[in-house]
């Protein structure tokens, strides 16, 4: 299967699920910090985020993909 348009907010948001969950579980990027990626996750869902809310993130980002199923 192709993603036509990875750019789509609901696919990034479900890179973006998979990644803060790795990254709560102690793994590092070596290119992208946890900052940039809760900055992704705002652009996203709209809500800031502090520094470690990878839980609250995930969430927000789950409800967003609900709103396109």
């Amino acid at each position: 299967m192709l993603i036509e348009n990875p750019g789509r907010p609901e696919i990034q948001a479900t890179f973006l699920i998979s990644h803060l969950k790795l990254m709560q579980l102690g793994m590092k990027h070596s290119r992208l910090s946890g900052t940039k990626m809760l900055e992704l996750a705002t652009n996203i869902t709209g809500n800031k985020y502090k520094r470690g809310q990878y839980i609250q993130a995930i969430a927000d980002l789950a409800e967003f993909k609900k709103a396109y199923a």
